[in-house]
């Protein structure tokens, strides 16, 4: 009789358990529905991450954490003076799994922008993009599944390659993948880990691959800061061979408004392209920033192109607008271009310190 008891009892506070263990796991999917969740942003130190936090912020009632590794393209400043009462920001890297587990288990949602992310450093170092690309989002697979966590994964149009600059086609979700760079192909590989966790694991997680952003916090080394801030400092721009490259371009916040529908209405396992019909060749962006900044359109200089710089990428975005109701709103490329200007005029504080270091290090390759 003894022995019967001890098993009931044992088998009743297993139970109990199991119970306690789904009403946890039950109350962190309600809060998502509701106007306040807990969402972690990992890299929103960056560029798209930090304009992400301050669409949050401004847009929504939710209570923010940022984790950043703060290495060179992340910056504290972006996020500093946010409310205390809804943001926090966590020093560490997304490799380190301890500090991973312990803020998944207080977050309900978490949207994962960190990244080494630029094309010319990869040529130059491509372990670190393997190190934060493929482990890092290895790590956070690795949580996702265990506190059943929805993640959401932000990745690039880069993974599909390139496209002729006649080519009438754009990339859609069904675009075989086709990297040509170690960062495209390191990120290339963390979509296809996240899919594998999706359907092997059952990870509740999402994927958005985006084409070119512009806006405020984006460091100087990439393209359109790059040209803004050169003028600002008397210094002609810097154009990559004849300037016929084609990017698709998207202004920051339009990004995040997407991402944001992504996380409230996507449905699991999907993938979604982010874009807003904003096809432009080099060479006529850094003419229209000349322009714009009171210049000669013609004041810039062509130099060494990059190796395997990719000719065009174009997005669809038909799959996000029509099934979620996504549309951007910063439509006109000329004023938005205006506004980063003005932005990087104001802000020299900001981006100064990297400034020196950037262009040495271009002049190094002769760009």
């Amino acid at each position: 009789m003894a022995q019967e008891y001890s098993e009931d009892a044992a088998a009743f506070q297993l139970n109990c358990s199991k119970l306690s263990d789904k009403l946890e796991t039950t109350t962190r999917l309600l809060r998502i529905g509701n106007t306040v969740s807990k969402i972690l942003v990992t890299g929103g130190a960056g560029f798209i991450g930090s304009n992400f936090v301050h669409y949050l912020m401004s847009n929504t009632d939710h209570e923010v954490t940022v984790l950043d590794a703060l290495t060179y393209a992340g910056n504290k400043a972006s996020v500093e003076g946010l409310p205390a009462n809804r943001f926090s920001f966590v020093h560490g890297d997304i490799r380190d799994a301890e500090l991973v587990d312990e803020l998944f288990s207080k977050n309900d949602t978490v949207v994962h922008y960190a990244a080494e992310s630029h094309n010319d450093n990869s040529l130059d170092n491509p372990r670190p993009f393997l190190e934060t690309n493929i482990v890092g989002t290895y790590t956070l697979l690795e949580a996702a599944r265990k506190y059943d966590t929805r993640l959401h994964h932000i990745s690039t149009d880069e993974v599909y390659g390139d496209l002729e600059l006649d080519d009438p086609e754009r990339f859609s979700e069904s675009t075989p993948y086709n990297p040509s760079s170690p960062y495209s192909s390191t990120k290339a590989g963390s979509d296809l880990l996240v899919r594998a966790w999706v359907r092997s694991f059952g990870v509740r997680a999402t994927i958005s691959n985006c084409s070119n952003n512009y806006g405020p916090y984006q460091h100087v080394e990439k393209f359109i800061p790059r040209q803004i801030t050169n003028v600002i400092r008397g210094v002609r721009p810097k154009l990559y061979g004849a300037g016929e490259n084609v990017r698709d371009w998207i202004h920051a916040d339009d990004h995040s408004s997407a991402v944001m529908t992504i996380v409230d209405k996507g449905v699991l396992g999907e993938t979604y392209l982010i874009g807003a019909d904003g096809e432009k060749n080099n060479k006529d962006v850094v003419e229209l920033i000349l322009t714009t900044m009171g210049l000669p359109a013609d004041a810039y200089d062509h130099v060494t192109d990059r190796p395997g710089h990719d000719l065009r990428y174009a997005i669809d975005s038909t799959k996000l607008r029509t099934e979620l109701g996504w549309m951007p709103t910063h439509a006109d490329f000329e004023s938005g271009i205006a506004a980063t200007i003005d932005w990087y005029k104001n802000n020299e504080a900001w981006w100064a310190p990297t400034k020196d270091a950037t262009e040495a290090f271009y002049a190094s390759k002769g760009q």
